[in-house]
This record gives C-alpha cells, structure tokens and sequence, in this order.
C-alpha cells in the first residue's frame, strides 16, 4: 500500500511538471510569435484552405489546440473573424496540435548510434535546460531570454513525462491494471474515458502524453489507445465550450462547430472502423503500443478526419445555425474580448487595433467640423457629437482592458507597445473633444451671422490645413506604429503653434484698424485654442511613441532637449521645421 502511495505521489509530481513544462513552453512561444498571431489568424484566413494551414501553423507553434480555438471565439465575439473563416482555423488546429506527441514520442528512440542517443529525452532535454539556462541567466538581449524560457519550458515538459513513465513502469506486472486497459478497448468506455481526462485538464497534447507515458509499461494495447485517443479529440472542446459563455451567437456557433467537428468525425471513425471489424479481424488491435505508435495514429485520425469534414464544412456551418438560431434583435460584438486576455500578446494587437480606430473616429469628427465652420449643417454637427461619444467609449473600454493586461507576462516589445496605449489614449479622446468645440464655434458663427474678412479666411485655411496634416500623419503613424512618421510631428505641430500666434497678431493688428470686431475676436480665439490644442495632443502622442520605444517616459525632457538641439534628431527636427514654415506660409497682409 506505501508503494501505491509514493508511486502516485511521483505520478501527480510528473503529472505537475510535465504540465507546468507545457504551460511554460506554450506561453513563451506565444510572446515570441507576439501580435504575428493576430495578423496570421484575422488577416490572413481569407479562404478555407489558407485558414486551415495557419490553424494548423498557429498551433503547433503554440502547442495548444484549445489556445487557438479560444482565440478564434474570441475573434469571432470581436467581429475580427468571420464564421466562415473560423471553420478553417478550426479544421487545421486539430491537425497542428498533434506536433506535440511526435516531440514527446522521442522517448520511445531506441539504438546505439550518437544521433539517436543524442536526441533521447534523456541526453537531449540536460543539454537544451543548460543552453536555455544560459540564455536565461547569462545574456541581456530580451529574445534571447524568451528563447531560454522556452527551453526551459522544454526541460521540464520532457522531465516530468520521464517522471510519469518511471512512477507508471510497475502497473505492468498489476493484474488490475490489465484488466482496466482491457475495458478500455470496449470503444464506448475508452472514448468516455479519453473525453472525462482530457476535460479534466483541459488540454489534449497533455491528455495524449499521459497515454504515451502509459504506454511504457507495456500492457497499453492499440485496442486499448484508439478509443481513448478518440475520446481526447471530444474533451479538448470543454475549454472552447467555456471559453463561449457569454460570448455572441457567433462565437457561440464557433465553439459548437469544434465540438460538432470532433463528434462527427470521431462518430463516422468509429462505426467504419468498428463497423468493419464485424467482418474483419483487427489482429493488430491486440498488440501493445509504444509512444511512437500514439503519435502516428493521432496524427494520422486528425488528418483523415479533416479531410472528410472539410468538404462538409458548409453543412456543418448550417447546422450550427439551426443549433444557436438568429435572434430578432441584432447582437453588438465587443470592443475588446477578454478572452483573448488568455493571448496577451493578441490582446495587446487588438487593444492597438481599437486605439487606432479611435484615432480615425477623432480625424474624422474634426475634419467634419471645421467644415461646419464654412457652412453649418444640424445634421453633421450630430456626425461630430456621435463620434465623440464613440471615442469617449473606446477609451472607457480600453481604459479597463489596458489595466488587466498591465498584470500579465508581456514580452518587451509588447510592454511598451502596452505603455504606448495606456498614455495616449486620453489624447486620442481630446482629440474629439476639441472637434466638438470647433463645431459649436461653427454653430455660433451662424447663429450671429458672423462673417471673417477675406484675409482672416485665407489665414485660417492655412491653419486648418497644417492642422488636419498633422492629424492625419499622427493617425498614420499610429496605426502602423511608425516611428519615422512620429519623427515629422513635432515640428509640425511647432509651424501650428506659429501659425496660432501669428493669426492672433494679425488679428490685433486688424482689430487696431477697425477692420474687425470683439465679437469676431471671440470665436475666432475659441478656433484657435481648439486647433492648438488638438496639435499639441498629436505632439503628445507622437512623442509617447518614441519615448516609449526608447524605453523611456520623459516626454517634457525630450521635447527641451530636442529644439535646445542636444540629440541626435535636433538637425532633422529643424530642418522639418523650416520645411514646414516654409509649406504653410500666410499670403501677405493687405
């Protein structure tokens, strides 16, 4: 009884790190890949093949079927990926997902050439631990530690399987243990218990594992494995079916097709496969299995089975509809879903995503306003206060969302990407404020019948082109997170503010000569102020992104040193200057 006891205390440890190793080694993975994930699944899944290769792609770099599936509920909640698309996605991650058995099979090399020995998990895991410890410990460079972390997550993974074949090596001479490997080839009892294990633990690679470690003591027959193997397949659609609450139709429809996948497929497998062995004898089914063999078969079943549901995948889609039918009311995808929280790395993508929408909703309320202040229209004044609004909700949403991610595992490119949001998002939002301003400015021109001298007009068309350029280039520059563009901002917002000085002086000079009014006076200073304010806010946010890219958040100290000439960019900030003076010059007074 104490060593039943011990034994499956150095089971559940096994157990513990070889889970721990593919939770480490999957995360690290996924820092390293960053936000190429979103762009690889979202953009880049335009037709069903294209999606089921980078489903398949995506997952075996990840190493977790259920990651992908969750991220593709997620996208799909999100409005980033249609259902269509979705099916493809799906399709190839059942097949990408099974990398990871072939990588634990090594356990099962066997010879006595260097090669062979080398890549046993034995010689080959020591040697990846001590070049990821190094990695880890010894260098500075960012990639390299998320490489060391890795191999690391690798070490353990391949120790804790060791672990769980050495403490699992004596049930080969228990008779129980026999005999519950011989139930098991009853087909509807081994895909229960494939499906309640691996919805137990949430992952099917661990699930497929844990069967490799038992195949080490040899009594594991193909009879046995094949059923548990189909089971597998079912249960790793608990965390997708999880992952959906909550979550729009869509999404829900999303979650459901992976499950519907899994139970067709493992259905049509086993009445054929069963069905034909009425009339033929399966010999094989009666011989043991090593590691390697649980590799093959999974592998294999996954491939077939998406070759034969692919060509379903409409029907399949249809059936899903009548499951989770359309409502009357019409559903709102979410801004931003915290189930891609799961994937910081993609989080942050579709935080970035979102920040730029934002952006352009403010470029776009600002340039319908200062055409409110040419002519006035009741209708598009309410396009400006509407976009507003919009922003105003984006920057609750990411406000909220930013501050979760704040607390998870980022690699560094992605912390300062995080760091770039979360300061500049208030002056997105200013942005549109100040256009709402402009706005009412241009109500109350018309209200007073307000009318500008000729030679006012033309000065504040040049204005409010120097203006506009320098929002759209900072829109521009963010939503690509081009550093070069950001470079152009600040002087450019400088001409701005030149420009608001002079036409103050001007006008002073106009209002000396009789030219202009008081009243005059006080719109056009609430013009001014909104169109400098809305500069200074792209000067904000084009600083924050080179400052945060530097690793650096002193923006007053940067922009001091800047136009007192002491770094690097001062000549070219300078130049741009001039440039710019030059391009948005006033005609001369008359």
């Amino acid at each position: 009884m104490t060593t039943y006891i011990f034994k499956i205390v150095e089971l559940l440890g096994g157990l513990a790190l070889f889970l721990f190793g593919m939770d480490v080694m999957g995360k690290g993975l996924q820092r390293q890949a960053g936000g190429k994930l979103q762009t690889i699944l979202a953009k880049m899944s335009s037709t069903v093949f294209r999606g089921l290769f980078l489903g398949m792609v995506v997952t075996a770099v990840i190493q977790s079927s259920s990651a992908t599936t969750v991220m593709v509920v997620g996208f799909v909640n999100s409005g980033i990926m249609t259902l269509k698309q979705a099916v493809g996605v799906i399709l190839g991650s059942n097949i990408g997902t099974t990398i990871t058995a072939w990588i634990l099979s090594l356990s099962g090399l066997e010879g006595d050439s260097f090669l062979i020995q080398l890549f046993k998990p034995s010689t080959l895991a020591p040697v990846i631990g001590i070049i990821g410890t190094v990695l880890t410990m010894f260098t500075k460079n960012d990639r390299n530690k998320g490489v060391g972390t890795i191999m690391l997550g690798f070490l353990a993974l391949m120790t804790g399987m060791d672990v769980m074949s050495d403490s699992m090596a004596f049930l080969k001479t228990e008779p129980w243990f026999a005999k519950l490997m011989i139930s098991f080839s009853n087909p509807l009892l081994g895909i229960l218990f494939g499906t309640a294990l691996t919805a137990l633990i949430q992952s099917s690679s661990a699930s497929v594992g844990i069967l490799q470690g038992l195949c080490a003591t040899g009594v594991v027959t193909y009879g046995a494995a094949i059923p548990i193997i189909l089971g597998q397949n079912i249960g790793t659609c608990v965390t997708a079916l999880m992952g959906a609450i909550g979550a729009n139709r869509n999404a829900r429809r999303t979650a459901l097709m992976h499950l519907i996948f899994k139970v067709i497929g493992v259905t049509i497998f086993a009445v054929v496969f069963y069905g034909l062995g009425m009339f033929i004898e399966w010999t094989f089914l009666s011989k043991t299995t090593a590691a390697w063999d649980i590799a093959v078969f999974h592998t294999l079943y996954n491939v077939g089975a998406t070759a034969v549901l692919l060509p379903m995948r409409n029907i399949l889609v249809k059936l899903a509809y009548v499951i989770i039918p359309e409502d009357k009311l019409p559903e709102k995808t979410e801004l931003l879903d915290e189930r891609l929280l799961s994937t910081p790395a993609v989080a942050i993508q579709q935080a970035h995503a979102i920040a730029a929408r934002m952006v352009s909703r403010s470029r776009d309320a600002l340039e319908l306003a200062i055409g409110l202040t040419k002519k006035y229209d009741e209708g598009i004044m309410q396009q400006v206060i509407d976009l507003e609004d919009e922003t105003d909700r984006y920057e609750d949403a990411l406000g909220t969302y930013l501050v979760k991610l704040s607390g998870k595992n980022l690699s560094v490119q992605d912390n300062r990407t995080l760091n770039t949001l979360l300061y500049s998002v208030a002056d997105m939002e200013r942005i549109a404020d100040h256009a709402v301003a402009i706005a009412k400015a241009g109500k109350e021109i018309q209200d007073k019948g307000i009318d500008f001298s000729s030679q006012a007009k033309s000065e504040l068309a040049v204005l409010e082109r120097a203006v506009l350029d320098v929002v759209n280039r900072t829109a521009s520059a963010y939503e690509t997170f081009d550093l070069k563009q950001a470079l152009k901002v600040e002087p450019q917002e400088q001409v701005v503010d030149a420009l608001v000085r002079e036409v103050k002086s001007r006008h002073v000079r106009r209002l000396r000569d009789g030219l202009c009014t008081v009243e005059y006076g006080f719109v056009l200073e609430d013009l001014l102020t909104a169109y400098e304010r809305t500069a200074d806010h792209c000067s904000n946010i084009a600083v924050e992104m080179l400052q945060v890219a530097e690793g650096k958040l002193e923006a007053h100290e940067y922009l001091n040193a800047l136009k007192a000439g002491e770094l690097r960019e001062s000549a070219a900030f300078a130049e741009r200057f001039a440039r710019y003076k030059a391009q948005y010059a006033f005609p001369d007074e008359k």
